[in-house]
This record gives C-alpha cells, sequence and structure tokens, in this order.
C-alpha cells in the first residue's frame, strides 16, 4: 500500500471506497483493520474525523506517525467485547475482514458504534473472482500483485454474496446497497463494496 505497487488498488478500489464513504455525508468514521491509516488521512482531507484500529502495533505507529487521525491498536475480539466506547457516523473495513468466526462477532458488534443513521461500508474481494469452488471456505493466502518483502501469506475465508448478505443480516444490519466496481482494463469486478444499516436504532446513552 504505501508503494502503491497494487495495480487494482490503484485503478479501482481506493477511489472506490473512498466515493462510498463520502456518499454517506459522514462527520466522524471508524476505520476497522486500518493499517498504516491511508484511508484515515485520505478522509481527513475531506473533514471527516477518524478513529483508525489496528491489532498490529507496528502499523498502528506508522499510522500515528503520518497523521490525519486518531489509531489505537484493538482487536476484532475487543471489539467485539466492547472495548470500543465511540460511536460514529461510518464503521469501515476495508480489505480487513478476512476471518470466520472472529468477523461474525465484529459485524454483530456494528450496531453499537453507529450513530443513528450511521451505515457499516465494507470492501471486500468480489466472491465472483476468487476461484472455485463458490462456496464458504478458508481459502490460501497470496501476495501476488503486492511486489517482494512478504512472508507467509495468511489463510482467509470465504464468502458467497448470499452469506455476505446473511451475515449482516445476523448481525441487525440491512443490505441497503451493494456496489461493484469495475477493473477499467478487464471490466471484471475488482471489489464488493455492501453498505449496510443498523436494524433498530442504537440506545442513547444516559444523561
Amino acid at each position: 500500500m504505501r508503494e502503491g505497487s497494487i495495480e487494482s488498488r490503484k485503478l479501482v478500489t481506493d477511489r472506490a471506497i473512498i466515493d462510498a464513504v463520502l456518499a454517506r455525508s459522514p462527520r466522524t468514521a471508524i476505520d476497522v483493520g486500518c493499517g498504516e491509516g491511508w484511508l484515515a488521512r485520505a478522509l481527513a482531507e475531506k473533514d471527516v474525523q477518524v478513529l483508525g484500529t489496528d491489532a498490529v502495533p507496528a502499523l498502528v505507529e506508522a499510522a500515528r506517525a503520518k497523521g490525519g487521525g486518531d489509531f489505537r491498536v484493538m482487536s476484532y475480539e475487543a471489539i467485539a467485547s466492547g472495548a470500543l466506547d465511540q460511536r460514529a457516523d461510518a464503521v469501515i473495513c476495508n480489505f480487513s475482514l478476512l476471518g470466520g468466526a472472529s468477523v461474525d462477532a465484529l459485524l454483530a458488534a456494528v450496531p453499537r458504534l453507529l450513530e443513528l443513521g450511521g451505515a457499516l461500508i465494507v470492501q471486500t474481494l468480489h466472491p465472483a473472482m476468487a476461484g472455485e469452488p463458490y462456496a464458504d471456505g478458508w481459502r490460501e493466502g497470496s501476495w501476488v500483485g503486492c511486489g517482494e518483502g512478504f512472508g507467509q501469506a495468511a489463510p482467509w475465508y470465504f464468502r458467497t454474496l448470499g452469506t455476505w448478505v446473511a451475515a449482516f443480516e445476523r448481525a441487525g444490519l440491512d443490505l441497503v446497497q451493494l456496489v461493484e466496481p469495475l477493473h477499467p482494463d478487464t471490466g471484471r469486478p475488482a471489489s464488493a463494496i455492501f453498505v449496510a444499516v443498523a436494524r433498530h436504532a442504537p440506545p442513547q446513552s444516559p444523561n
């Protein structure tokens, strides 16, 4: 990401997630799995106040060094357990939902992180581009297209479109938009962006 060596991100998906977030006109956002904070900085330029979280301390340190938001070391498990006591107009997961049960637990925590009228915005690999079989399950990871210097890629959990929708529903979230950004050269979907809102208004904090 730092060197901009991933072609699909340069051509399509970086702009796509920024546009999807800004379309909701948020004042505040939580970037879950923020990495080195590039998205937080891009949104800060549009006057969005961003809190970024990541489980990797070195990435959070790099994000803090570059600025553009408030960055904290926090795992998905910690967020799922209620450790993040904050609300925002948008909760963003940009290519950061790679697990199975851990992602389900995180999604279940999202409604209490959203302000009234807020939205969860998830960008992930388009299921149609993940190869066979078209069935839920763990897949081998890959750093193809990312350059050199990486270790063993971690496995990730593949979900069909239907399974993604079901996961949102179980978490109390209703899908309101599905965006499929297309690669300008191949004409094939570069990613899938899901926009979901809480089914019920979040409880109000006591005065």
